[in-house]
């Protein structure tokens, strides 16, 4: 009785899903207003597991070019493995993204995943692989809505104002895609160690909503997504610390945090 149920669940939960690709999507909420504009970056960074062990060295890069923002994000895993995730958005009173490209592989990941979607052409193509498995494939064209922001969560959470919460969408991929709400929620302030004093940070919880029938599938099934939790400093200008969630879908909680390059060692002094 308990597997028919599971069945049952299961193929509402699809059937939900198809709903999304096929075009019946939840109404969009507005665009993330822009309150800081993005400039040129590069973000020293460091992904660790739940013990502390550092599992990649990464980089945040980013410029400004006539069509829009470019932002990279590459984490280098020490077994090889690589993630590596672009997003090029627009930044003109609201955030826009413009295309998106992410590639995931190496023996960190149950699957290889490479995934691009472009607003203009309003088109995805998706590769995975999971194991040995053969490839499965999917491409068609995608709707994307004003409020959709994959890659795009510490820019959001730096634009909103004191005390305020955000719902927007991102695209999940298996590999057709299914848009999914993203609800970001300030539930406290803290304070952080930058050197040796102390700052302010305001505590965010960004958690995926599935909708009725898919969240109860997925509770069932043991695989509800876990919420993001993220840290931003809040005295004066805005600044990522560190975010605590899996990198991928059904993946363990990491924690991703910035590391400062430091100068070389001083000459010993002449007598």
């Amino acid at each position: 009785m308990k597997s028919r149920c599971l069945k049952i669940l299961v193929a509402i939960a699809l059937g939900a899903g198809a709903l999304l690709t096929a075009g019946a999507l939840p109404a969009p909420a507005a665009p993330v207003t822009v309150r800081y504009l993005e400039g040129v970056t590069h973000g020293f960074l460091v992904l660790r597991g739940p013990g502390g062990e550092t599992l990649a060295e990464g980089d945040l890069l980013q410029v400004v070019r006539p069509e829009g923002v470019d932002s990279r994000l590459i984490f280098r895993f020490r077994d090889g493995s690589l993630y590596d995730e672009t997003v090029v958005f627009t930044q003109q009173r609201v955030f826009t993204l413009q295309s998106y490209h992410l590639v995931q592989r190496g023996p960190t990941f149950p699957e290889e995943l490479e995934v691009t979607f472009d607003r203009k052409g309003g088109r995805y193509q998706a590769r995975s692989r999971r194991g040995g498995g053969e490839p499965e494939t999917a491409a068609g064209e995608v709707e994307l809505p004003p409020d959709l922001y994959n890659g795009m969560m510490i820019i959001l959470l730096r634009n909103l104002g004191k005390g305020a919460a955000e719902t927007v969408h991102v695209l999940v991929f298996t590999p057709k895609p299914t848009l999914v709400q993203l609800e970001m929620v300030p539930v406290g302030e803290e304070t952080t160690l930058a050197g040796e004093r102390r700052v302010p940070v305001t505590h965010y919880v960004m958690t995926p909503k599935l909708g009725v029938l898919r969240g109860t599938a997925a509770a069932v099934l043991g695989k509800t997504p876990a919420p993001y939790h993220c840290w931003i400093v809040t005295a004066g200008a805005p600044a990522f610390v560190a975010i605590d969630g899996p990198l991928y879908t059904g993946g363990p909680i990491w924690r991703i945090e910035t590391v400062s390059p430091r100068g070389p060692a001083r000459p010993a002094p002449t007598r």
